[in-house]
């Protein structure tokens, strides 16, 4: 340890590395506080090649490598297992901007940049970065794209794998790949920035990135909207896609129950209409000019809407402070679920079209099987994603002589339903160590056979970020 801390140290500099106890707690320790793992130390390097020097002595040593952006996972991708006694390289020091190209729409970023610094920079340039997610003040772009992560502008610009041009990484054996490329066309063989969008790590450590961006939208209008039912909100949805699709940037959707949770939570916060409806939709439109129309569009839309019964009611953000606050509610869900009990997070994706029924499948047997279970539901409804949480009062839950148990059965009945309807057991959020078992469990012995290939060509000694994301 002492020898390779010191080859460490030689190539970041004294400040780079990172081995005290209390200088190691917030790297070994997952965000939602599951997960504590172990590391020889942190090594923060300031430059691509003090990465690639940094894997070549790691690799030379047989020392496994971490790499970890802002530690924002939140299935335990980032962080090393316990017992593990490895490096953690951190990307936090690598934060310079290298090129913002208006003309081209597309900006060069380290992976260390803090992905509300990107948005800024964006904005400044006249232009958009559109990824957008409740972390974004301490979340860094190259963990955004190591777990291609999703957020609330998906419904119209895509997730980040559809909004990065060109990658820079560092592979396994200590060479550096300058993919760094700011091209929509690029037709000459494999495009192999996407072996590495997604990968948690597992195949490359991700030191800079080409960014799509997109027109600076000057109007933004907000509506929050209360269906007649999840299957009047699908409605409502396939009305907004037909009339407004080219404005539309969010339509997110929450239930009462969860709505309840954030006003009893966050007792700063005010419903936009009755808060006991059964459902809430979050909808918003974006346009570079003509705000005046858009709104008399959606106006419009909604007087459809209610008249046809698929609205009980609808209420159109005024001003930005509105707008702002309708947003401060979405934004406080996961904040509200965590103070009001024990939760058992999933991130299941079906087509949207699929929502309503496996809603009526998987809600009502939890509740037969847990009696006082409440079911928290918040998601990206325009693109088929809910963050689906069965909720248990702090008592209920520590009244649980195995509680593992009841985690594995509340996972088997809502991955089970998901899969049967076309679905995904992880939208956005990633594998990491947290869903491993499912990855067993739900995909083919074809599509692991795959992933294992990859991985043996790219990283044949299972040094980076092992035991992760691929069954063993």
């Amino acid at each position: 340890m002492k020898t390779l801390l010191e080859q460490l140290t030689r190539i970041v500099g004294d400040t780079g590395v990172l081995s005290e106890t209390q200088e190691l707690a917030p790297f070994v320790n997952d965000a939602r506080g599951r997960y504590t793992g172990n590391a020889l130390c942190v090594v923060r390097p300031r430059s691509v090649e003090e990465v690639a020097a940094v894997v070549a002595c790691c690799m030379e040593q047989s020392v496994p490598i971490q790499p970890q952006g802002g530690n924002t996972s939140l299935c335990g991708g980032s962080v090393p297992l316990a017992g593990e006694r490895g490096v953690i390289l951190s990307l936090s020091r690598m934060r310079r901007i290298r090129e913002i190209d208006a003309a081209n729409n597309s900006m060069t970023v380290e992976a260390g940049c803090v992905l509300a610094d990107v948005q800024r920079a964006a904005v400044d340039a006249g232009r958009f970065y559109p990824v957008s997610l409740g972390a974004e003040g301490s979340c860094q772009i190259g963990g955004n794209i190591a777990t291609n992560a999703g957020g609330t502008g998906v419904l119209r610009y895509g997730n980040t794998r559809e909004n990065v041009l060109g990658l820079e990484v560092v592979l396994p054996n200590a060479t550096v790949w300058d993919g760094l490329r700011a091209l929509r066309k690029n037709n000459t063989g494999f495009d192999l920035k996407h072996l590495f969008i997604g990968s948690e790590g597992l195949l490359g450590i991700i030191t800079a990135a080409t960014l799509k961006l997109h027109p600076l939208n000057a109007h933004h209008i907000a509506a929050w909207l209360a269906p007649a039912s999840i299957d009047a909100a699908v409605e409502v949805l396939a009305l907004f896609q037909s009339s407004l699709g080219s404005q539309l940037t969010a339509f997110e959707a929450m239930n009462a129950a969860q709505l309840q949770k954030v006003l009893q939570h966050f007792p700063e916060t005010r419903s936009p209409l009755d808060a006991g409806n059964p459902w809430h939709i979050l909808a918003e439109l974006g346009a570079t000019s003509d705000e005046a129309g858009l709104r008399d569009s959606l106006e419009n839309l909604l007087q459809t809407a209610i008249s046809s019964g698929l609205l009980v009611d609808a209420a159109v953000a005024s001003s930005e402070a509105q707008r702002a606050a309708m947003w401060t509610i979405r934004h406080s869900v996961t904040e509200a679920i965590g103070k009001a009990g024990r939760g058992i997070a999933h991130d299941i994706a079906v087509p949207v079209s699929k929502i309503p029924e496996f809603l009526r499948r998987v809600s009502p047997a939890l509740e037969q099987r847990f009696p006082g279970i409440q079911i928290i539901i918040v998601g990206h409804l325009g693109d088929g994603n809910l963050h689906f949480v069965p909720l248990f009062t702090h008592d209920a839950w520590n009244a649980f002589s195995d509680q593992q148990a009841v985690v594995d059965e509340v996972h088997r009945t809502t991955y089970g339903v998901a899969t049967e309807l076309g679905g995904t057991f992880s939208a956005e959020h990633g594998i990491g160590q947290y869903l491993v078992a499912e990855m067993r469990q739900y995909k083919s012995e074809v599509e692991l056979s795959l992933m294992r290939s990859v991985k043996q060509a790219l990283d044949p000694r299972g040094l980076f970020n092992p035991a992760k994301v691929i069954p063993q």
